[in-house]
């Protein structure tokens, strides 16, 4: 069985590609490596270099007619999608739509989407579940749930399945500390270099951090299982910023104390996902604790950190060599 995974060079994307490579399948990796990175992909997947947009994308689906699809290509950053919502809405929304559109046209069986939490908005209640209402405030949440649409309407039309995957907190290896990284591998690539973590607020906000090696998973499963479903993907826990910082310190053995300072303007203050239906639908549930996965991200960072160290003295002193 063929599996195209687009965004298959990112974080969670080249984590979902190595778990079905592992299980056995064959995996083709559609990545414009605008944020992944060639180093992820797995040198057993057939890789092509190729954004989601480009009008010549299925020649991909005519040459490698994939029988499923896991969509992970998207435009990820809140703040971008701010400054630039056309950029957004050409990457998230048409991009999806051209997507669909080579499913439908190589007779692709179904196809996985990663969506967000960021679709319902401000919690009315908690935990959110499925049936909350969808309310998204900014421009990255109305463009992953108009996505949503599409899938609906091409399952109706056309009989394409579809499984839509609206993630919480996705934290783990592979993670860019840098741009719209998450809160965890920005805090450790800080902690490592010293540096004391910055708090936006007093740091009782609460969030549901999910490891992206069960995100990975639950794609695994959602290939024979929920069809035509949307599922949450959380831990349904919420651990406040400051409860998150206290294990990393504890784990880290340091003693750093993090830097307050003001809120920022819209942010939603306490965020956790039910995870009932994922459960009850998929067989999915959430294996790492939090201390687990940041045990496996901070020993990982902390081995790149090293290694960054290291070349970086060994290029000053061969520069010093006349």
């Amino acid at each position: 069985m063929k599996i195209l995974v687009t965004g298959g060079a990112g974080f969670i994307g080249s984590h979902i590609a190595d778990l079905l490579i592992e299980n056995g399948y064959e995996v083709v990796i559609v990545d414009n490596l605008s944020t992944g990175k060639e180093e992820f992909i797995n040198e057993k997947a057939i890789f092509y270099k190729k954004d989601i947009t480009d009008d010549d994308l299925y020649e991909i689906f005519e040459k490698e007619k994939p029988d499923y699809v896991i969509h992970q290509a998207a435009q990820i950053d809140v703040q971008k999608s701010i400054d630039n919502p056309v950029f957004d809405a050409k990457v998230n929304i048409l991009g999806t739509v051209n997507l669909l559109e080579c499913c439908r046209k190589s007779g692709v069986k179904k196809i996985i989407y990663a969506s967000s939490a960021a679709v319902y908005g401000n919690p009315e209640y908690l935990p959110i579940d499925e049936k909350h209402k969808v309310n998204p405030i900014s421009y990255y949440g109305i463009s992953k749930h108009t996505a949503e649409h599409y899938f609906e309407v091409y399952r109706q039309l056309y009989g394409l399945k579809y499984t839509i995957l609206r993630y919480a907190n996705v934290y783990g290896i592979r993670q860019d500390p840098k741009g719209e990284g998450g809160v965890i591998s920005i805090f450790i690539d800080k902690m490592l270099k010293g540096e004391r973590p910055i708090i936006f607020g007093d740091g009782k906000q609460t969030r549901d951090f999910v490891y992206v090696k069960d995100v990975a998973k639950a794609h695994l499963l959602a290939l024979e299982r929920g069809d035509n479903e949307v599922v949450n993907i959380s831990t349904g826990k919420p651990t406040s910023i400051n409860e998150l910082v206290d294990l990393m310190k504890k784990i880290m053995n340091t003693s750093l104390e993090p830097i307050y300072t003001e809120p920022r303007k819209g942010d939603i203050v306490h965020n956790y996902l039910d995870n009932k239906k994922a459960l009850d639908v998929l067989g999915w549930k959430p294996e790492y604790s939090l201390e687990d996965g940041l045990k496996e991200i901070i020993e990982y960072y902390r081995v790149r950190y090293v290694d960054d160290e290291v070349a970086v003295t060994r290029k000053g002193r061969n520069s010093s060599i006349k």
